[in-house]
């Protein structure tokens, strides 16, 4: 039997390599090779298609999605050097924390932009 989050380790370690070691026969290694607009369109892709998914397909297609979709967020992840803990340990520090106060709490250069815009004439959001 898996542990927890044992899977999405050993994938991580595999895409990981495959940076640092690329193989030819390698849809990751080929996906590093185009770089962040090459994975960012795959990216954009999944997740488009997993919305799709959950708004008329049958579980077994959105379970194929969000899965499509998290492979390339850690190819993505991989590209910029950023391990998937750092993730974990980011959900973890918002854990038990509303998700209204931790947005409108995220940090005052979100809000600064903002503001900007807003006075700047820039678009409503």
């Amino acid at each position: 039997m898996r542990r927890p989050g044992e899977t999405l380790e050993n994938l991580e370690r595999v895409v990981v390599s495959r940076k640092s070691e690329p193989a030819e026969r390698s849809y990751t290694s080929r996906l590093f090779s185009g770089g962040v607009p090459a994975i960012a369109a795959k990216v954009t892709e999944e997740a488009g298609e997993l919305i799709e998914a959950a708004a008329s397909e049958s579980d077994d297609r959105v379970v194929s999605e969000a899965a499509d979709l998290l492979y390339h967020m850690l190819v993505l992840l991989a590209f910029r050097g950023v391990p998937f803990s750092r993730i974990e340990d980011e959900l973890a520090r918002r854990f038990g924390i509303s998700g209204l106060d931790e947005k409108a709490n995220r940090g005052s250069a979100t809000n600064e932009t903002d503001k900007q815009e807003t006075t700047d004439g820039g678009n409503e959001r």
